[in-house]
């Protein structure tokens, strides 16, 4: 919901070409909490606010602006304005802005941005969605290895205002092949007239410029970087990855993951940006799958039709055996993929998750199989017949975790995200499979035939 406690007072204020109003609000709060306070503002009439602040701090409030307004403010304000502002904005920052907005607009802006930054767009548009070249930014510090630590700080101090970090600083040699790294803290610290190369680290971490951002992520994180470097196939440097951008990918992994997780195919949009038939697209996908395996359970109930008309008190428990069996799946499915995305478990250990999900569906199934028992004495006409639920429970159970354990397994295996194997989808499998087992297991036990 938008923040309108200033929306009155800064309307007045635009309405007044109050400048040194404007200018004071631009500038009295954090970037974050002053763009918080303009959602409630059209693009044009947040354009204009910004105008009255320093062009470092307007692109600044900008990049904490939601990307509607973004656009709006792209697509709306004059054009040479605009193609010099997105000069200014860090290289990630403004491909992945572009990319949002009307091809027919960013073919008549991107003439009017200057050369360097226009041939950048140019680079960073080329690499595909989800790898580790289309969320880099080429806006980082390069120093030689015979570069005296007393003259870095210099270097920097000229290059600050176009780089995305100055804590990691990147030795690379004349054909831009990385050589390694120094932090600013070694540069402060050096001895004068000591040459980077001999302070510099070169056992680096690094990612290829074509590596999926989940696994630049999973790297970040493992060894715990403020900014990775990006490299191509002959070890050049051509970008790095910084821990913000980390974050994002995280976040739309996380999203991702759970609207799969939930039965649903990912958004590209928020909630409620995403139109209604979209949605309901997204939706009706997965739904119409479930309703097909949800027909399959129809199916096999119809199979024993006879039976279970011979034997009535078993329809009390059909619910009982098929939520009980499709918990368990949705729970061993969900904690393998949340595994998987940590790097808690990979693909080698796939014989210690089917022990384990074996020797806890033994578990669950007979704790569970107790309480079952207990329960069947009440309708069932003997012990013998009683003893179906709690062997279908142990029988279903383990099912369930072994299916919800090994299908995000194969998944990840055959180069798929397992998320697609949703808990719905393990859940609809394993529904199938749980009516069929118990009513084997009644055949079996109490002896009548269908």
């Amino acid at each position: 919901m938008s923040n309108t406690l200033y929306l009155p007072e800064l309307r007045e204020m635009l309405a007044e070409e109050d400048s040194a109003a404007l200018e004071e609000f631009c500038t009295a709060l954090h970037p974050a909490r002053t763009a918080e306070f303009m959602e409630g503002l059209t693009g044009r009439e947040a354009w204009a606010v910004l105008e009255h602040s320093e062009l470092p701090l307007r692109v600044e409030i900008f990049n904490f602006l939601d990307r509607e307004h973004q656009i709006e403010i792209v697509e709306t304000q004059d054009r040479e304005e605009i193609a010099q502002f997105i000069s200014e904005l860090p290289p990630d920052d403004r491909v992945d802005l572009l990319g949002e907005v009307r091809p027919w607009i960013v073919q008549e802006l991107m003439p009017l941005i200057p050369s360097d930054e226009r041939r950048d767009i140019q680079r960073l548009s080329q690499f595909p969605e989800g790898t580790a070249g289309a969320i880099m930014t080429s806006a980082f510090a390069r120093l030689s290895e015979d570069t005296p630590v007393d003259e870095v700080k210099d270097i920097i101090q000229r290059q600050s205002e176009d780089l995305e970090t100055i804590y990691y600083l990147y030795v690379v040699d004349k054909e831009d092949h990385l050589r390694g790294l120094i932090s600013f803290r070694e540069v402060v610290m050096g001895t004068p007239g000591t040459p980077v190369s001999e302070l510099m680290e070169r056992d680096l971490v690094t990612v290829n410029m074509l590596d999926d951002q989940e696994e630049v992520a999973e790297k970040v994180a493992r060894y715990d970087l403020l900014a990775i470097p990006v490299v191509d196939d002959e070890h050049r440097m051509v970008g790095i990855i910084t821990h913000d951008d980390i974050i994002d990918v995280m976040r739309e992994e996380a999203t991702e993951d759970a609207h799969m997780i939930g039965g649903v195919a990912p958004l590209e949009q928020g909630y409620l940006e995403t139109g209604l038939f979209t949605l309901t697209w997204k939706r009706g996908i997965w739904l119409t799958i479930l309703f097909f395996g949800a027909l399959l359970t129809a199916l096999a109930l119809d199979r024993y039709e006879g039976f279970i008309h011979q034997i009535t008190w078993l329809v009390l428990f059909v619910p009982l055996v098929i939520s009980t069996g499709g918990n368990s799946g949705n729970q061993s499915a969900t904690l393998i993929i949340t595994a998987l995305s940590t790097g808690d478990i990979e693909l080698g250990d796939w014989w210690r998750v089917v022990w384990r999900e074996l020797a806890m569906g033994l578990l669950l199934g007979s704790a569970l199989g107790v309480v079952g028992f207990a329960s069947a004495l009440f309708v069932a006409p003997n012990m013998v017949a009683a003893a179906t639920i709690p062997i279908t429970l142990v029988l279903v159970v383990l099912c369930g975790t072994l299916l919800g354990s090994t299908l995000p397994l194969l998944f990840s295996r055959l180069g798929l995200d397992p998320a697609m194997m949703s808990n719905p989808f393990v859940a609809g499998l394993i529904d199938v499979l749980g009516i069929v087992i118990y009513m084997q297991v009644a055949l079996l036990l109490v002896g009548t035939g269908t």
